[in-house]
């Protein structure tokens, strides 16, 4: 076919694929024709799991040569792994092969109906996105309804492996085998295939050569016997109906196996649910269920609740998120369903903030909620009139009815990670201790805070047993590497006394059927428990793989209502598997000799001998590497400790520790020969940002109730009061010092967005705007001629002319790279208040981490009814 690159379009500034034909293929009018005929059935589809075109290009020129070829298309450049490198690795599991394939049939469906056949189905032309999107690419020899009937293209072979030919042969209709006119049932064929293929990992169509491939397809039926025991009885038949080489009795329309599968995955067939495996990590959140198929599902449900049975169905289906919305990995669940189980909350991420959606269970589409501004934490009253929620940016524990009006304060603490509201009206939080409140408003008791005498380091995801008196508790500790191996603990509110209850596990939710239910390790499990004694009773089992969570933050994004009803995001586990690495001006990185863990915020001594680096997980302490001896030496054994900075001499490293229920400044000595000491004593959270170059005055952010994250300075000489810098109601936040003193650079949102300003200090001279297309995190060269922040992946560098007035030269990207940004999981989203990368004296190298984990969003809700596994029938 030719050559596909990737390439940047500089003019709408985004990568894309670009597919050209060069040299002589391009002289070849087959070859052309059928480019021309892949560019026309792309610019009529428009569909979520068909890559688009952007254009067509004649006279670009072949990097080769330089020569001018015919003809290229600008395509979507769609990232992953195709359908074929995933079947090379094992069979697919039998729900999630079921989820691609309902994508595809809906990418097809749409293609059919403006008349256009793909005529090239298989494995290697469908891919899957990392966050899970399923994309049908290669429409080259795609037919149109006004083409000209001519005899089909036979496409070539692929390579052979294992003796066996693989490639576009093994996926022909016998018509198109034997050069006959096609129509969409050749692709209902291929389809078949693709789905025999996945469930099995092996073709259906195989031989050793291209007569054996043949033969195989006009006269021989797949081996049946190979598709997996667990198989449904309607897919065999779905598939039986696929490969029927009489066209006429061939399944008619690709839109009815999208139903079948659909009824299948929702198990509306009267087979057991135990015959659908549950999604792996890996899943794919493709929907797998139409909206129209979701409302029916849910009437049915919500109906059946009424009518006693004695063998309640498994009912499971799917609620998408909104295209631009995505569930992060935080310190608090992004779900919540009430006590009935008739309302879901959740929280997505909309034109870059967080917006809360509530949904009725038997509706279409959930509804966001707009007057609660940056919205997380979801938790429902017992009653479900109202839902609580906390309000990002020192902002509080809200409630708002869901009648309708204004969010109403519940209580105002320094952040919180995990609420419950309490059949007597008491609403319980964490803020590093366990605190109390009435839901109504009133004072603040601290009920329970670690006992870091005995190890213990954070509390996390409080729920209320039966009766009020006691909650569960996620607890980390000191010997807890991530948050798998917390502990889970019931603590009585009247006595403070805490019992163990389960060993190795996180945010643990009670079921009114008896059990906790638990995440470990990407899976739920279940131990059945006895409230009334506090004791578990039986061994765990498991209850479904592919939750979406993060081992960091201690959070599973799930929860369980009253009435057996469970919903969770599926996806993979967030484990932040971090290395640092040096980048230079070109962009080449060369990783540091370091094994993988949670890397945060790296910070080169001035004589860039030693890194001070943060670790975070179940704990969060400083370490310090040494670049010739290439030794990690642990500095903070607290637990709490974040965000390294090293003073100007060097001899000494400021952070920020919770250890006193809020972010607080500290310094210590950097080889650990003296005490540590508080520098503020403010009961709001604080962090480090940067030292001025003679080290008399500290530029940090401040969490305030009414304003957010601000910038402010602290004098160290003095009355040692602080000066505000930026404290507006907008956010603002990594503040930096120029190497001469004179100016501090920050990142703010009050255009709408993150963009970095410039300020003089002391305050009152000139405050310049440096960025217009979005930045966070600036850094200074060490000579201030030039000004470095971050665009997304672009590491972006302003010229800068340093005086009285500060000059900036118009700023350009220097290279490109997907690297951590912001703070993580643990510490909140990425953002305008700090700063994940560090720059040497001269600007030339970068120390950036690179993070394996840092694209994992959730993008579906499942919903599972009575969740509880049934008894054999």
């Amino acid at each position: 076919m030719g050559e596909v690159y990737r390439a940047h379009d500089a003019n709408l500034r985004r990568d894309v694929a670009i597919k050209i034909l060069s040299g002589l293929v391009a002289a070849a009018p087959d070859r052309v024709a059928r480019l021309e005929r892949e560019a026309r059935a792309l610019a009529a589809l428009n569909h979520p799991h068909i890559a688009t075109i952007h254009g067509v290009e004649v006279g670009v020129p072949d990097s080769r040569d330089g020569r001018g070829s015919q003809y290229a298309l600008v395509l979507e450049l769609v990232e992953g792994d195709t359908l074929e490198d995933v079947i090379r690795r094992g069979p697919v599991p039998l729900r999630e092969a079921l989820a691609i394939a309902r994508a595809i049939a809906d990418a097809l469906e749409a293609a059919h109906e403006k008349g256009i056949v793909h005529r090239d189905l298989k494995p290697a032309n469908v891919k899957i996105t990392p966050a899970g999107v399923v994309k049908v690419l290669d429409f080259g020899l795609a037919k149109g309804a006004d083409d000209e009937p001519k005899a089909s293209h036979l496409p070539t072979i692929g390579a052979t492996r294992a003796g066996v030919v693989l490639g576009t042969a093994a996926y022909m209709s016998p018509e198109q085998a034997r050069g006959k006119p096609v129509d969409k049932r050749t692709d209902i064929w291929a389809f078949g295939c693709v789905l025999y293929e996945m469930v099995t990992g092996e073709v259906a169509f195989s031989g050793e050569t291209l007569s054996d491939v043949i033969v195989a397809v006009l006269e021989r039926e797949p081996e049946w016997a190979k598709l997996p025991a667990s198989t449904p009885l309607a897919v065999t038949q779905l598939l039986r109906r696929c490969f029927e080489k009489d066209q006429r009795r061939r399944l008619r329309d690709i839109g009815d196996a999208r139903l079948a599968i659909e009824d299948v995955l929702a198990n509306r067939d009267n087979e057991p649910a135990t015959a659908i495996r549950p999604l792996p990590r890996w899943t794919v959140p493709a929907a797998v269920a139409s909206g129209v198929a979701i409302g029916a599902i849910a009437m049915q449900v919500l109906g059946s609740r009424s009518i006693p049975s004695a063998k309640p169905r498994q009912v499971r289906f799917t609620i998408q998120l909104p295209s631009d919305s995505y569930i992060n990995p935080t310190q608090n669940r992004q779900e919540a369903i009430s006590p009935d189980g008739t309302l879901i909350a959740y929280v997505g991420r909309r034109n870059g903030q967080r917006t809360m959606y509530v949904r009725r269970v038997d509706e279409l589409e959930g509804k966001p909620i707009d007057n609660l501004g940056e919205a997380t934490g979801p938790f429902f009253s017992p009653d479900g009139q109202w839902l609580g929620f906390f309000r990002a940016g020192g902002g509080g524990v809200m409630k708002v009815a869901l009648s309708g009006g204004a969010p109403v304060l519940i209580a105002r603490p320094n952040g919180a990670q995990g609420a419950a509201w309490g059949e007597d009206g008491t609403v319980v939080f964490i803020n590093g201790s366990l605190f109390r409140v009435p839901a109504a408003g009133g004072e603040i008791i601290e009920t329970a805070k670690p006992d870091t005498a005995h190890g213990e380091r954070w509390f996390r995801a409080p729920q209320f047993l039966p009766g009020g008196k006691t909650v569960l508790l996620t607890v980390s500790t000191d010997e807890s590497a991530t948050y798998d191996d917390a502990r889970i603990v019931a603590l009585n509110l009247e006595t403070g006394a805490k019992k163990t209850l389960i060993e190795g596990g996180m945010s643990a939710r009670y079921s009114a059927s008896g059990h906790i239910v638990y995440a470990r390790n990407g899976s739920l499990l279940a131990v059945p428990f006895d409230a009334g004694a506090l004791r578990v009773t039986g061994p765990p089992f498991e209850v479904l793989r592919g939750v979406f969570m993060s081992i960091n933050s201690g959070f599973a994004e799930f929860d369980i209502a009253q009435d057996g009803t469970l919903i969770y995001s599926p996806g993979e586990v967030e484990g932040g598997e971090r290395v640092p690495v040096w980048v230079d001006r070109q962009g080449n990185a060369e990783p540091l000799p370091l094994p993988p863990r949670s890397y945060l915020h790296p910070r080169l001594s001035r004589d860039e001998r030693q890194l001070a680096i943060e670790i975070e997980g179940a704990t969060h302490d400083l370490y310090s590497y040494d670049f010739a001896r290439s030794t990690l030496t642990r500095l903070t054994l607290d637990g709490m400790s974040h965000w390294p900075l090293w003073t100007p001499a060097g001899d000494r490293i400021t952070f920020r520790s919770f250890r006193t229920n809020a972010f607080t400044m500290w310094s210590m000595p950097a080889d650990r020969s003296g005490t540590e000491e508080r520098l503020t004593t403010s009961a709001v959270s604080e962090s480090a940002g940067s030292w001025s170059p003679d080290g008399k005055a500290l530029a940090f952010t401040q969490s305030n109730p009414d304003t957010g994250s601000d910038v402010y300075v602290l004098p160290t000489e003095g009355g040692r009061a602080p000066i505000p810098i930026a404290n507006s109601r907008f956010t603002e936040g990594s503040p930096k010092f120029s190497p001469d003193g004179k100016w501090i650079a920050y990142s703010s949102t009050e255009s709408g967005r993150p963009e970095i300003y410039t300020q003089s200090w002391p305050p009152g001279g000139p405050r310049m705007q440096v960025s217009t297309e979005g930045g966070t995190d600036p850094l200074w060269s060490r000579n201030s001629s030039e000004l470095f922040y971050r665009n997304g992946d672009k590491m972006m560098v302003t010229k800068v002319t340093p005086g009285e007035r500060l000059v900036l030269a118009k700023t350009t990207l220097l290279w490109t790279g997907h690297y951590a940004a912001g703070m993580s999981s643990s510490c909140g989203v990425p953002g305008p208040t700090s700063a994940n990368y560090d720059v040497t004296g001269d600007g030339q190298r970068f120390l950036m981490i690179r993070d394996k984990d840092q694209d994992l969003v959730g993008r579906q809700l499942n919903v599972l009814v009575n969740w509880v596994p049934q008894p054999a029938r």
